[in-house]
């Protein structure tokens, strides 16, 4: 997620690294290189002109103390600035704190509507909500079915009519929330190719009938611009409460993310950045801002760790490595609980540096089905017991896992380091790391 732009970023900065002070000559080429990064990105121009001008004025004149170098300074200022432009503070959704709290999900077709409200739905009952899904996209032939399978994997019941009135759909399925005592309704609503009028009057009814808490839009990042003017225009009709940026993931420049809240003047609640119902991140703007100047997101990195890490199997895992036992079933475990977190692409870009040193060097997921393809073609003693993976059982391991017995050697080898780098932490006290296992 934005790494170009990070990468290039950085490259700006650099101008202004060595100097004593910075002034409107040692700045004035960088920030000019920045803008046009900006706009390159696809951010809006009165966003980026208005951004350079607020961090020159910030610039120039500060003294740079000993301990801080220009490069740092400025690199701080942009930081601020950006945090500033992507809302500043964290909005959080707004619950009902003593009824049904019901949440408005609008948005064009194809912007991934549906699917946001599977994963929103997977987050707020894992926060202890009960949480119906209601299927008002009454035109889109796939769209009700495609909500069910959703509800279906994470256990949330999807409430629709045979009748392809979305009115009524919205008004019944209040009535049933609140017999069936659920506190949390999420109304997934009909996209259009373009904004236009039947379907602004057909939302803008829903949204008097339910009066929701929350009035989401949801924006496909990769349209950039086009997703800034969509936004604009929904609002103007709408209102909407906030914004949510989806497929994050793909090739997006960033454009969409730096601009909307600016122009829109709404704040982005969540961002999306993957297809798994887990790929969905409450939008911070400090962290966004670190990860876009290559600082990296310890902070939700941690916090993903802690939501996919059970407590339990974490003492048990930590009592293994005290006794040096740990083995290809306990491995096995987290690597399941790493696919939990994300994609790795993802989780290394939220280690500070690494975007960068991963530039040339791009993180395949799939590595990781070919290394669970490997430990669930062993035997349960070979994984328990490693040294008995000798030449002929690599070689059956290898067939039956369809990889390479290099592959299989590699694994091997790698675990060994690995179980003797974790022997030598928890000797010394330290926590177990995995950070210098290597995934090829």
């Amino acid at each position: 997620m934005f790494e170009e732009l990070s990468l290039k970023l950085e490259s700006a900065l650099k101008k202004v690294t060595g100097q004593g002070k910075l002034t409107e000559s040692n700045i004035s080429d960088s920030l000019r290189e920045i803008r046009r990064i900006l706009l390159d990105a696809d951010v809006n121009y009165k966003v980026a002109k208005d951004f350079i001008e607020n961090v020159k004025i910030k610039a120039l004149g500060k003294e740079v103390i000993a301990s801080i170098s220009p490069g740092q300074l400025i690199t701080k200022i942009i930081y601020d600035e950006l945090t500033q432009l992507l809302g500043g503070d964290n909005q959080q959704l707004q619950i009902n704190p003593s009824g049904i709290t019901t949440i408005l999900i609008v948005g064009l077709q194809g912007s991934g509507k549906t699917t946001f409200c599977g994963k929103l739905a997977k987050k707020l009952t894992e926060q202890k909500r009960k949480v119906l899904l209601v299927a008002a996209d009454v035109y889109r032939p796939a769209a009700i079915e495609q909500l069910k399978l959703l509800g279906s994997q994470i256990g949330v019941e999807v409430f629709s009519l045979e009748e392809k009135d979305a009115r009524k759909v919205a008004t019944e399925a209040l009535a049933y929330a609140k017999v069936n005592n659920y506190n949390t309704i999420i109304f997934d609503t009909a996209g259009r190719l373009h904004v236009d009028e039947q379907m602004m009057l057909e939302v803008s009814d829903i949204k008097r009938i339910i009066n929701p808490n929350e009035n989401l839009f949801v924006v496909d990042s990769m349209t950039g611009q086009d997703a800034v003017n969509s936004a604009k225009a929904f609002n103007e009709t709408v209102n909407f409460d906030g914004i949510v940026l989806t497929k994050l993931d793909g090739d997006s420049r960033g454009g969409a993310a730096l601009s909307i809240r600016s122009v829109v003047g709404k704040p982005i609640k969540f961002i999306s950045n993957g297809e798994k119902l887990e790929n969905l991140e409450i939008f911070y703007p400090d962290r966004l801002a670190s990860r876009i100047l290559g600082k990296g997101d310890v902070i939700s990195l941690v916090e993903k760790a802690q939501a996919s890490f059970d407590d339990f199997e974490t003492e048990k895992l930590e009592e293994k490595l005290r006794k040096n036992k740990f083995d290809f079933d306990d491995f096995l475990k987290q690597i399941k609980v790493i696919k939990k977190m994300g994609s790795l692409t993802s989780l290394l870009g939220m280690i500070p540096g690494l975007s960068a040193q991963m530039k040339n060097a791009p993180v395949d997921d799939k590595a990781l089905v070919k290394v669970e393809a490997i430990i669930n073609s062993m035997t349960k003693e070979e994984r328990s017991t490693p040294k008995l993976l000798n030449g002929n059982r690599r070689k059956r391991i290898a067939r039956g896992s369809g990889t390479s017995i290099q592959d299989v050697n590699r694994l091997v080898k790698q675990f060994s380091e690995m179980q003797r780098m974790m022997s030598s932490l928890s000797k010394k006290g330290m926590p177990s790391s995995m950070r210098n296992f290597k995934f090829n």
